[in-house]
């Protein structure tokens, strides 16, 4: 695994909130081999957003922004329910 990717999982792992270390380091450590650049930098992004916003999304409370909103979302989500 190169730097990039292994410095994106610790930080999904270790996200701040503990719901949110679960479902976005479970995907991280499942799938971040899979993912594109495009699809790294916007997982990226997505761990710069506040922990609250980010779990309300993944978790199905809420839709996402417009700024947080693509396909990435709906691969955490579906990953997540499968679980």
């Amino acid at each position: 695994m190169d730097a990039h990717r292994k410095r994106l999982l610790f930080r999904a792992q270790h996200c701040g909130m503990r719901e949110n270390d679960i479902l976005l380091g479970g995907f991280a450590e499942a799938r971040i081999m899979d993912l594109n650049e495009h699809q790294l930098a916007a997982f990226e992004h997505l761990l710069t957003l506040p922990d609250n916003d980010v779990y309300d999304w993944v978790s199905g409370r809420r839709p996402p922004t417009d700024a947080a909103d693509g396909p990435l979302i709906e691969m955490i989500k579906n990953f997540n329910n499968k679980i």
